[in-house]
């Protein structure tokens, strides 16, 4: 159901656009929810795609719900099989019992540093569980690397 909300949201978007003679970067953001690799309506990466890609987008990512550690792998494929930017807002780590997130801001550059090496990010964040210094650091490790090159680039 999440994607049919962000299908009529980029259509409502693009009404306005039109109609007001606007063009504006427009970011989408999805979410994968577990190790099923799916996002919140049971989508894969590769259907996530394939049915909210016929708007000109800016970017397509994914937020939330996993750590960077487990977020990389379904970046990597959607880095794949889009030609748009791609985003990722990773939390810092999983919530812990007491639904506080215990990943340092150290421990996060580490494994944002991966997904730099691996080319499949243009706009890396955080999201639950990050403050401005995991973003500090984060920022730090990617003016080490260049963005990864959009598909019709390469």
């Amino acid at each position: 159901m999440i994607h049919l909300n962000a299908k009529a949201a980029l259509f409502a978007i693009d009404v306005i656009l039109e109609k007001r003679e606007l063009k504006l970067p427009i970011m989408l953001s999805g979410t994968i929810t577990d190790a099923s690799g799916r996002t919140l309506s049971g989508q894969t990466v590769e259907a996530f795609v394939a049915s909210l890609s016929h708007i000109p987008l800016l970017s397509i990512g994914f937020n939330c719900a996993l750590g960077a550690d487990l977020l990389l792998p379904y970046m990597k494929r959607l880095s794949k099989i889009t030609d748009f930017y791609t985003s990722a807002h990773p939390n810092a780590g999983l919530p812990n019992a007491f639904g506080e997130y215990d990943q340092t801001p150290e421990e996060m550059r580490l494994l944002i540093r991966e997904y730099l090496e691996a080319k499949c990010v243009n706009i890396i964040g955080g999201c639950c569980g990050t403050t401005p210094h995991h973003i500090k650091l984060i920022a730090e490790e990617a003016n080490n690397f260049s963005p990864r090159n959009l598909l019709q680039d390469e």
